[in-house]
């Protein structure tokens, strides 16, 4: 069965809070396509087959990789995250499910912390993955996930891929 939705919640494992308001952020992140992977406790992202950028119809499992990098001043602050899935026109791949077509997406609530010790001005770099069932069918042509921060998109927030029949 295919997950169209994906939502996660996660905290980093040096999580702290403050009520310090959200700010312009200068908060990066990058995406890669893996066969498969995974993000031990110590952040660290164990991967297979990484760096793909074409597959076949239907789509095989395989997971979204996204290493956020986070500015000093950004941490200890909760922000949005979606990453979702569309096509070469920039529209959302929808997906029929048991309850009706979906967009296929992750989402969730973040906040990164600082780990103890960690001197003052240095930047975080933290890893999430997640998993997408196979079988998702889709024509041949190109695709990319797509992320957004706060609802903020970059350009280069997007891993494309091309499905070849």
């Amino acid at each position: 069965m295919t997950c169209a939705r994906n939502t996660w919640s996660t905290k980093s494992i040096f999580h702290a809070t403050t009520d310090s308001p959200h700010k312009e952020q200068s908060m990066d992140l990058t995406i890669l396509l893996a066969d498969a992977a995974q993000v031990s406790h110590d952040q660290k992202v164990s991967a297979l087959g990484l760096g793909w950028t074409a597959t076949q119809a239907p789509l095989p499992p395989h997971a979204v990789v996204v290493f956020f990098e986070i500015d000093w001043n950004e941490t200890n602050q909760r922000v949005h995250t979606k990453i979702i899935l569309v096509n070469a026109d920039g529209h959302p791949v929808r997906q029929q499910t048991e309850t009706g077509e979906q967009e296929i997406f992750a989402e969730g609530e973040m906040e990164f912390g600082r780990p103890p010790g960690l001197p003052a001005g240095t930047p975080i770099t933290f890893p999430i993955t997640f998993g997408i069932a196979p079988g998702i069918q889709l024509p041949s042509g190109r695709y990319e996930w797509r992320a957004s921060v706060d609802g903020h998109e970059k350009t280069h927030w997007r891993r494309a891929f091309l499905v070849m029949s």
